[in-house]
């Protein structure tokens, strides 16, 4: 893996960078699941989701005369917030670009955090954030194709390893592959043995397809903003995050919306745990298939749902 763009002592060094900032989250035995099922409960984060760890890793990374100018992203949310948080932590701006579709929660919640929110049609977030980047001096922080922002996602499995010996394998969400990315250089640095599992709904499976062909295959957005887990909405993988995991990643599988659904429903009723949609997509898959996976760690990416959705899936029947 020498010729990847993120080596697993780039993330050592983003969990000694971060550690003050960025909570461990625990690794949770989930014993009401069948099987060996444990959760690594990154909706504990200060802004519900692992986001934070690649933003305030790559903020943290900035020359301080680069930094003070401030900082831009484009997201649907979790990374906004993060991206926000850690400006706010660093005392400096940040401006956030978010798709019209966003969900309100989320957009409410940035502001909060102090950012200044600019909203845009899905297809041009990142065309917008990069005109204001330029016109304002602001860095641009990426969601996910950036080798900081990586090695920082990657720090959940250096805690997920440090915490449960002898695991079989590691499910991962994956929406523009930065976390599994990092999660991958890190598991098949510090556990040979443990398969790396990518997962993503039916509706918005472009990194399956990727992985698949060899190369990258981009989903339209009228294609993937059908899918509720609006985290893994990204039409396509990343340029620096592809070959990771064609080199780390064994296998991406899909879930349906319906199981997605389900999954936040058992979370909240049966580990009182709330994730959003694009959260429970690894609880949603190794539910699917409890004998598939061994003793499985499912990374909980998330917890930013919009109340209304989650009522709905407090509804479902058990």
């Amino acid at each position: 893996m020498s010729d990847l763009e993120v080596s697993v002592g780039d993330i050592r060094a983003a969990h000694g960078r971060i550690a003050e900032d960025v909570v461990r989250t625990p690794l949770l035995p989930a014993s009401w699941a069948p099987g060996d099922l444990w959760l690594k409960a990154e909706n504990l984060q200060p802004i519900g989701a692992f986001k934070l760890r690649g933003a305030v890793n790559a903020i943290r990374r900035l020359d301080p005369d680069v930094r003070a100018r401030g900082v831009v992203t484009h997201s649907s949310g979790n990374h906004g917030q993060a991206v926000a948080w850690a400006a706010r932590a660093a005392g400096v701006r940040a401006v956030i670009v978010m798709p019209e579709e966003a969900t309100p929660v989320k957009v409410e919640a940035t502001r909060a955090l102090g950012a200044e929110v600019i909203m845009a049609p899905g297809a041009r977030r990142e065309i917008v954030a990069e005109a204001m980047g330029a016109e304002r001096g602001m860095t641009l922080i990426p969601p996910f194709d950036h080798a900081d922002v990586i090695s920082g996602q990657g720090t959940l499995a250096v805690e997920v390893l440090a915490d449960l010996s002898d695991i079989d394998t590691v499910l991962v969400p994956i929406g523009g592959g930065g976390l599994i990315s990092g999660v991958g250089v890190a598991v098949k640095a510090l556990s040979h043995r443990t398969r790396v599992v990518g997962v993503e709904p039916s509706l918005a499976a472009d990194a399956r397809d990727s992985l698949a062909n060899g190369r990258r295959i981009e989903w339209g957005a009228q294609a993937t903003y059908r899918t509720i887990a609006d985290g893994t909405r990204t039409p396509v993988v990343g340029e620096i995050t592809f070959p990771i995991i064609q080199v780390t990643v064994d296998e991406i599988v899909t879930v349906d919306e319906d199981d997605i659904l389900a999954a936040v429903g058992t979370l909240a009723r049966r580990a009182h745990l709330v994730a959003e949609p694009s959260g429970a997509l690894s609880v949603a898959a190794y539910l699917a298939e409890p004998g598939k996976y061994g003793r499985a760690v499912a990374v909980l990416s998330g917890g930013n749902i919009d109340p209304p959705l989650l009522a709905r899936a407090l509804t479902l029947p058990t």
